[in-house]
């Protein structure tokens, strides 16, 4: 969790896709990196509380069976793969809530054995799994930091869309033909 940067604020550029969105990141995540993290779990700018991405990308918990995401706010991008999982997990029949969520609610929740996957989502990386957080000294793991398997299949069924081993139920492909 990042205490002393923040990625962007309500009113400035992180809802959009822009270079400028990421570089006000990257001093907390080389700082993350030498630390020994993967990513940087931003919290809102103001309260400093309320979760909002994990690196570049959207942040996804999987709470006593409903999926949890962060509800757009202006400062946290409308990414296409987010709206593709939400999507899915819809289909699917798992519930999802877009809202407010803090970080103190996600240590709680694992404290009570009800966090039971956590993702990140975006285009490049797709879905991508999240085994440990550390926030003020206190790590929690998530799924005995093992890839959960509702993470898997939405990394399966989405790459098998983007690669075509799977029908286009959705309409999210559009065939580019070469003139």
């Amino acid at each position: 969790m990042e205490d002393n940067y923040v990625r962007t604020v309500h009113g400035g550029l992180g809802e959009a896709k822009t270079p400028a969105n990421y570089a006000a990141s990257l001093r907390a995540q080389e700082e993350a990196k030498k630390a020994g993290f993967d990513q940087v779990l931003w919290l809102d700018a103001v309260e400093r509380k309320y979760v909002e991405e994990v690196g570049t990308m959207n942040i996804f918990f999987k709470i006593k069976g409903e999926l949890v995401t962060p509800k757009l706010n202006g400062s946290i991008l409308d990414g296409i793969t987010r709206r593709s999982v939400i999507e899915l997990a819809k289909t699917w029949g798992i519930g999802v809530s877009e809202r407010v969520i803090s970080i103190d609610e996600v240590y709680y929740a694992s404290e009570r054995g009800e966090l039971e996957e956590v993702f990140g989502s975006g285009t490049a990386a797709v879905i991508s799994p999240v085994g440990q957080l550390v926030w003020k000294g206190r790590k929690i793991v998530i799924n005995e930091n093992k890839v959960g398997e509702f993470t898997q299949k939405l990394f399966n069924y989405i790459t098998d869309l983007q690669n075509g081993n799977v029908a286009d139920q959705f309409g999210w492909i559009d065939k580019v033909t070469a003139l």
